[in-house]
């Protein structure tokens, strides 16, 4: 089995793997849209009773809201679970080991829900909570990151690509 700075240097190599960037503001508040986007599709989905839907948007609820802290340290990476190792890696001392394990049950999931067709089993209200609980959590560390944090940031990236 792979360690974490093995599979962030098997990220680095490919084409949309990890790539470090110019800081962007910018990308950081588009996807804090997107994310917040998926919060009301999510709401709107448990409401009509669409279990696989609320599965999914709960993921991308929680993945736009890593992309968009990601954006904000100058991190671009447009695979998934390359985005999760470096999401992880960063933050998992900053963060509850459960938020990161949930969130990649939430990737697991949507998996399921959008390419098979058994049935889905979830507690919508809990993973409502959960998910809003996570994207919050991440909103509150994008708004304490300062310049020195970024730039630290960006040398532990770096350090573990080499």
């Amino acid at each position: 089995m792979k360690t974490i700075k093995q599979h962030l240097k098997w990220c680095a190599k490919q084409s949309k793997g990890i790539k470090i960037v110019s800081e962007s503001i910018n990308l950081q508040k588009a996807y804090l849209k997107k994310s917040e986007n998926a919060i009301k599709s999510m709401d709107a989905n448990a409401t009509a009773g669409i279990d696989e839907w609320v599965v999914s948007t709960s993921y991308y609820a929680k993945y736009f809201v890593i992309y968009a802290l990601l954006s904000r340290i100058g991190v671009k990476c447009e695979i998934h679970d390359c985005t999760l190792a470096v999401f992880e890696y960063l933050f998992s001392g900053e963060i509850p080991t459960t938020f990161i394990q949930n969130l990649q049950q939430s990737k697991d999931d949507r998996v399921d829900a959008q390419y098979y067709t058994g049935a889905i089993k979830i507690n919508p209200s809990k993973l409502i909570a959960d998910t809003k609980a996570f994207v919050l959590k991440i909103q509150e560390i994008i708004d304490k990151l300062t310049q020195s944090k970024i730039t630290a940031l960006q040398s532990k990236l770096r350090t573990a690509l080499q």
